[in-house]
């Protein structure tokens, strides 16, 4: 299959993935011709990529990081506790986090396990699904990119559960923050902007006095916006004294952010997420955790079509296992002719080589 951006789809082009909406129900079936309302609609529900099916690389397969039960599941879990906490009932608020804690504790577990077994490097970008509240569905990838990246770390059993818990829990001060503020599409005013920063703090005194929850998962919700540099909120610590899940959770919640669709804004391909994140190595995050995300993410996945800094263009055909950035490309064109017989080429055999830009991006 290739992977294409769906701007640049043209009517005629056949689907080599189904397309879910949140419920798990398939909005679009695999094998099905895209007609251009089709592409329209694919446009304004935000899919920004999707798979299609092409002779020559259809033994490219997209690897998934857990199921898609799974992932329905999780993301159902959260949107009935997150919509819970919108109510102003103080008291059934402790009970509904109380509550949750057992069920997101289960499927943390399950997360990690499966994510263990899964012997292909993470990625998310061609998982199509179409979600109605971007704080549901960033809850739940901010929850898989961390433990992708806790397991990297070689974090135990009991700290991937705290950070799974903690990743899921992350935003959920963002419940106490007026949503027409949350869903602005324009730029927001400075005192608005103090609102939606005050969810740390919402988060952290929401979560630190229930007993089902860890303090550490509270800290998580406290400090995922602070940087090693002084420079974050709400309090502006630094170095060590920002918990170290919370370190990870902040990698995780930037790097999904960019390159998530939002309103105000186009997503970033994984690969400038990851220039993103590079950028504060060092200052605003711990430069071992931005190495580890580069060895546990796909930043080019299966699909993408690419172009070296040679010339040749080609398709991601797979990946090598801790270079994340170093893939395999299957080329298809090289001096400016396609080839009528492709072949491989390993990025990692080749440090001279450079993926400069990912076409149809």
């Amino acid at each position: 299959m290739r992977l294409l951006v769906t701007e640049s789809l043209n009517p005629g082009v056949i689907l080599g993935k189904a397309i879910f909406n949140e419920q798990g129900n398939i909005l679009l079936g695999e094998g099905i011709t895209l007609t251009e309302k089709m592409i329209n609609r694919l446009m304004v529900l935000n899919i920004r990529f999707v798979y299609i099916v092409d002779e020559q690389t259809a033994d490219i397969i997209p690897s998934e990081p857990i199921s898609d039960q799974l992932r329905m599941d999780t993301f159902k879990a959260i949107e009935s506790v997150f919509t819970q906490l919108q109510s102003d009932n103080k008291l059934k608020t402790k009970i509904v986090v109380e509550k949750a804690a057992a069920r997101f504790t289960e499927l943390v577990r399950n997360i990690t396990a499966e994510l263990k077994n899964n012997k292909e490097l993470f990625t998310l970008l061609g998982d199509l699904f179409t979600y109605d509240n971007e704080i549901f569905s960033h809850s739940l990838n901010v929850t898989l990119y961390s433990l992708a990246l806790g397991i990297e770390l070689k974090l135990d059993e009991k700290q991937l559960e705290l950070l799974g818990i903690g990743a899921i829990f992350h935003d959920i001060g963002k419940m106490i923050v007026p949503e027409d503020i949350l869903r602005k599409p324009g730029k927001l005013t400075e005192s608005e902007f103090e609102q939606v920063k005050n969810h740390s703090e919402y988060g952290f005194m929401l979560l630190k006095d229930i007993h089902t929850i860890s303090l550490h998962v509270a800290h998580c919700a406290y400090q995922h916006h602070e940087r090693i540099d002084g420079l974050g909120y709400p309090r502006g610590i630094k170095g060590n004294e920002i918990h170290q899940l919370a370190k990870i959770i902040s990698v995780a919640d930037v790097f999904d952010a960019v390159t998530s669709h939002r309103v105000y804004r186009k997503a970033m391909l994984p690969s400038e997420g990851l220039e993103v994140l590079y950028a504060g190595a060092g200052s605003q995050f711990e430069v071992g955790i931005v190495e580890a995300f580069r060895r546990a993410v796909a930043i080019y996945p299966n699909g993408l079509t690419v172009q070296l800094n040679d010339g040749r263009k080609g398709v991601i055909s797979g990946q090598n296992i801790r270079l994340g950035d170093r893939p395999i490309v299957r080329i298809l064109e090289e001096f400016n002719h396609t080839l009528n017989q492709t072949y491989e080429l390993n990025l990692k055999d080749y440090p001279q080589l450079m993926i400069v830009q990912c076409a149809n991006a």
